[in-house]
């Protein structure tokens, strides 16, 4: 497989750029499935302020022959904790990463963004079409009320 971080210590990348993603074969590529990855506790900085924001992501998708190997996807996700970059941006700068190392027959993202000057942010993106008949369940996160 070549997997550089599964199973040895692997230090916080820097920044997502010195991030390295990283997959494995899917051992049921003939079967049409969705697989869920929810971080709910992501952190990058504003790149205005530089004070941090949060998201809670979760990324559905459907597995052509490439999985993502989730210990290179969490560092991947802490390495952005000292990056400043907006919302939308860093929501498919994810999505698209996703997407171009394991080539899935589809996937989505939804960014749920905590408030940043009282408004919250959502960003969703999507690539490919779903494959007919696969179950997708909704994402389960509630628009974002506050204490009302």
């Amino acid at each position: 497989m070549g997997l550089k971080q599964l199973g040895k210590a692997a230090p916080l990348p820097p920044s997502p750029d010195e991030a390295v993603l990283e997959r494995v074969s899917n051992l049921h590529a003939d079967t049409d499935y969705v697989a869920r990855f929810t971080a709910p506790e992501f952190t990058c900085l504003c790149p205005v302020t530089g004070q941090p924001d949060f998201a809670h992501f979760v990324v559905d998708y459907a597995p052509g022959k490439w999985l993502l190997e989730s210990k290179s996807f969490k560092l991947f996700l802490g390495s952005f904790r000292n990056t400043a970059s907006f919302h939308e941006d860093t929501t498919l700068r994810i999505g698209k990463s996703i997407a171009t190392l394991i080539e899935p027959r589809w996937l989505r993202i939804g960014g749920y963004w905590f408030p940043r000057g009282g408004i919250p942010i959502d960003v969703f993106w999507q690539h490919g079409t779903p494959p007919d008949g696969i179950w997708i369940p909704d994402q389960g996160v509630a628009p974002y009320r506050g204490r009302g």
